[in-house]
């Protein structure tokens, strides 16, 4: 007999709604009085942050101690973050940091061409696991569609360093660690303002 929770998970294709709250890691979308938390990428967030409403495609991860929502501005993204989630040992978080670090067509790419080091460079993603991913979906990648868009900006009444140490907490980075990331990625670069690159860079140092 199918687990109710999967059908559920199955049922919300999208939500569709006012965003009353956004940071790069998770927003709050309001659809007709419901509020949703939905967990994001930077690349979902630099899409949306200049919106007050939109539609974002998602995923809900059922776990015994949490049920959780994804949300993806575009199909390319969502259906990388399924092909990821399906390789063995990478969860949703995994997945998510990965596409906080790649655009979707960069880690198409990468699994097409058997670049093992360009995942390599995302936190969390070893050699074995890079070899994995390859491994597991390069068949399976030609499926995927190219998706873009990249800028970002500075979340309203909050600085640049306070939006990105916010974000790599989000992400499951430890707040210590992260703001150590940010200082050093700030000592070499202190005039950087955009908040993307700040956030990819941070990853880029742990």
């Amino acid at each position: 007999m199918p687990n109710i929770f999967n059908i559920l998970a199955c049922m919300i294709a999208y939500l569709n709604g006012k965003l009353s709250y956004k940071s790069p890691a998770m927003v709050h979308i309001d659809v007709q009085g419901i509020g949703y938390e939905v967990q994001i990428s930077l690349n979902t967030y630099s899409r949306i942050q200049g919106l007050e409403s939109c539609k974002l495609l998602t995923y809900l991860s059922i776990k015994e101690d949490a049920h959780t929502l994804y949300g993806f501005f575009e199909e390319a993204e969502r259906s990388m973050f399924l092909l990821l989630i399906g390789v063995s040992g990478i969860g949703a978080n995994t997945a998510r940091m990965m596409l906080s670090s790649l655009q979707p067509e960069d880690i198409q790419r990468a699994i097409a061409m058997e670049n093992e080091k360009m995942l390599e460079s995302i936190k969390g993603i070893g050699s074995k696991t890079a070899k994995r991913i390859i491994l597991e979906l390069k068949d399976k990648i030609r499926k995927q569609k190219d998706t873009g868009g990249h800028q970002i900006s500075v979340t309203p009444n909050n600085t640049t360093q306070e939006d990105a140490l916010n974000a790599l907490v989000t992400l499951g980075i430890a707040r210590n660690v992260a703001e150590q990331a940010i200082t050093k990625v700030l000592k070499t670069e202190p005039l950087l303002q955009d908040l993307e690159a700040l956030i990819k860079k941070a990853l880029k140092s742990l």
